[in-house]
């Protein structure tokens, strides 16, 4: 069963090679309620650490024009926050390795400064003027204020298997690993961004968390989820049900497994998985991800021998934005990696019985997490 809490897959996962080259992230994604009007708001917060073995006082970036010419890796932790909407925005936070405390091992923590992570609490806050943001593109980051003190519920998770298990992990085998230990997280507390405080509840929150480490970068990037659902045919909310889909092309000792996706489904309480790992499930993906002139579109049908689940979901591009990161290898690979916080869209649940199919339930969602993105390889 996929719904497995795993706290040791959230560790620090910079050992070994990945010192060298390699990123690890601890992301979170949620829902807020302005404190005066009442809008409803969606939220990202994350820490990104590269390449410890190069740290020192000041973080090191791989965007300066003199790093590319002498082939320096980036190094720091990148604190990263920001908000989805029409006045969408994304900050960084940039800190050299010695001013970075990190607890390793199970239950992990990050802290610089005033930003703190660990599974059940955030904390921090960035700052950053619009002449800083122009004045240093290697921030890769727009400007503004946003700070934040949460805690965090993670009720679900997505515990995605042996490719992620401690063996896998010792030996480096992925070129990018993923593990949701709160693919449907429960968050409270505040946040203000830009001067406007927003309030966060469990109720409303539709949190999400996971990490995800590694040498590079998947491309094709595919990544949607949300727990915010109702049932077409009954009307009525899902109070315990969330779905995770993640992947595009995965890299097992640099050799690429092209399309293939990772899925779950925690509907009301039982499970259903679509894990490309699992062979003997007999699993099947096709996907197919496109731009429109105003959306993004994702169109996903995943298949067992026991289950099926179709997930057609959309995106206003005006509500996305291009979420940033460098490699651990200096390069920036990913220019155009739309990110948004409220896709909404349509997901059909069928059970199979031989070449007979049954329909479970059929699905409106709302507050998707969702990413596409490709660059030329």
């Amino acid at each position: 069963m996929f719904n497995k809490k795993d706290n040791t897959r959230n560790e620090f996962m910079l050992t070994g090679s990945f010192r060298k080259q390699g990123y690890d992230w601890w992301w979170h994604s949620f829902t807020a309620i302005n404190e005066k009007t009442g809008e409803e708001k969606p939220f990202f917060i994350e820490f990104f650490v590269c390449n410890p073995a190069f740290g020192g006082k000041e973080p090191v970036f791989g965007q300066l024009p003199e790093s590319k010419k002498n082939n320096v890796k980036p190094s720091y932790l990148m604190v990263k926050a920001g908000c989805w909407g029409k006045d969408h925005m994304q900050l960084h936070r940039f800190f050299g390795w010695d001013d970075v405390k990190i607890h390793g091992k199970a239950p992990y923590s990050v802290e610089a400064a005033d930003c703190f992570s660990s599974d059940t609490k955030l904390s921090g806050s960035i700052k950053l003027s619009e002449e800083e943001s122009k004045k240093h593109p290697e921030y890769m980051c727009d400007f503004g204020e946003i700070e934040w003190n949460l805690t965090i519920d993670k009720q679900v998770a997505y515990n995605v298997g042996y490719g992620a298990s401690k063996l896998f992990r010792t030996i480096k085998a992925f070129e990018m690993y993923w593990h949701a230990e709160g693919m449907k997280s429960l968050y409270s507390g505040t946040i203000t961004c830009n001067g406007e405080k927003y309030i966060v509840t469990p109720e409303q929150s539709f949190g999400y968390a996971d990490k995800n480490w590694g040498r590079g970068f998947t491309s094709p990037w595919v990544w949607l989820s949300s727990c915010n659902m109702t049932s077409r045919i009954t009307g009525k909310k899902l109070e315990n049900s969330v779905f995770d889909i993640g992947g595009g092309k995965p890299k097992i000792y640099f050799v690429p497994l092209n399309r293939k996706l990772l899925g779950a489904f925690w509907y009301e309480g039982k499970g259903y998985e679509f894990n490309f790992s699992k062979f003997w499930t007999m699993p099947k993906t096709k996907f197919d991800c496109k731009e429109t002139d105003t959306e993004i579109v994702w169109h996903v049908k995943q298949e067992t021998g026991k289950a099926v689940m179709i997930t057609d979901i959309t995106c206003k591009k005006e509500d996305m934005l291009w979420v940033n990161y460098e490699a651990p290898d200096g390069t920036k690979r990913h220019n155009r990696l739309w990110n948004g916080g409220n896709g909404c869209g349509r997901i059909q649940l069928f059970e199979k019985n031989g070449k007979e199919q049954k329909l479970i339930d059929d699905i409106d969602v709302k507050n998707i997490g969702c990413e596409y993105g490709e660059y030329d390889r």
